[in-house]
């Protein structure tokens, strides 16, 4: 299901979504909150660059508020439906998943967004071997 190759992988790992041999952060956890969204100017085993024009990952705004309201409706899920808590209590754990989940939340949006423009390439593994 996970395999270098699909989308999902690029998307789950934030790999080079050309070659997905390098992760497109400079940091690897998300949770550094002074480096979430810094990532590298290209990857440095295709070369592809990650910012195609400026602004670009404006974009992941529009994403992020779809991602968001998953997060939010899997936290109303769990502790409405399976726990069995109260409205209010419902609303303060969406709000903690949201606070919590934040940095991850923006990292998916990003990596959603670059791999709606690009693909992968499998030819680069072999260019660059």
């Amino acid at each position: 299901m996970l395999k270098k190759g699909s989308k999902l992988y690029s998307i789950l790992t934030g790999s080079c979504p050309k070659c997905h041999n390098e992760g497109m952060y400079e940091v690897k956890n998300p949770y550094k909150l002074a480096t979430t969204l810094k990532m590298h100017e290209t990857c440095s085993h295709c070369g592809t660059r990650y910012k195609i024009e400026p602004s670009f990952f404006y974009g992941a705004m529009y994403v992020s508020y779809g991602v968001g309201i998953g997060f939010a409706f899997a936290a109303f899920v769990v502790s409405r439906w399976l726990i069995g808590t109260s409205l209010l209590t419902s609303f303060f754990a969406i709000m903690g998943t949201m606070i919590f989940f934040m940095p991850v939340i923006m990292r998916l949006s990003r990596n959603i967004w670059i791999n709606l423009f690009m693909s992968y390439d499998k030819n680069l593994d072999k260019k660059n071997s």
